[in-house]
């Protein structure tokens, strides 16, 4: 029995989209032909599915929102401390570098969503962790938020410069993170 044509056309998709967020993060002026040959398709392939490159990029913003958005939902950013969301709400963004690279360098917008966060949902998070004590008091809302994009990029930059799993980046940058942000005794 084949696959429905909907379920491949999905699948294609699907692929071309995560090549393009992949490929594009490591360089936002990389060309159509290089995202197809990154989802394993000829650019005749992704034509059908993005006949312009502004098309494209339209696809990898709406997948680049869905990923954060799932992100934040798997955060449970309501559940718990302050500290214990920021945490929480990290380790979900560590898995989305790619992502995050588009929003930060400007090739996708998320409805003024991340780069920043001045109002945002990391803002909130670390105003409440001061408001029930579990954030350093110290520290502004905004500096946290900061430091939060500034140990993700270490984790990163960790596991490429020096090989480390995935694991042993994310629990040096969680180690470091949740030690900077506590409250001062």
């Amino acid at each position: 029995m084949t696959a429905p044509v909907s379920g491949v056309r999905t699948r294609t998709r699907q692929a071309i989209l995560a090549a393009a967020v992949s490929t594009l993060a490591s360089d936002p002026s990389a060309s159509l032909g290089d995202v197809a040959d990154a989802a394993g398709v000829g650019r005749t392939t992704l034509h059908r599915y993005f006949a312009e490159r502004s098309d494209l990029v339209v696809g990898v913003t709406e997948e680049c929102a869905r990923a954060v958005v799932a992100a934040h939902a798997r955060a449970r950013v309501l559940d718990g401390t302050g500290r214990e969301a920021l945490l929480r709400l990290c380790r979900e963004y560590f898995d989305l570098g790619d992502v995050l690279a588009l929003a930060f360098n400007g090739v996708v917008d998320l409805d003024g969503g991340l780069p920043g966060d001045e109002s945002g949902l990391s803002v909130r998070v670390c105003e409440r962790g001061h408001d029930d004590g579990s954030l350093d008091r110290g520290q502004p809302a905004l500096w946290l938020v900061n430091v939060l994009w500034c140990s993700l990029y270490s984790g990163w930059a960790w596991m490429q410069e020096h090989g480390a799993s995935r694991h042993d980046a994310l629990e040096l940058l969680l180690r470091t993170l949740d030690g900077a942000v506590r409250p001062r005794d």
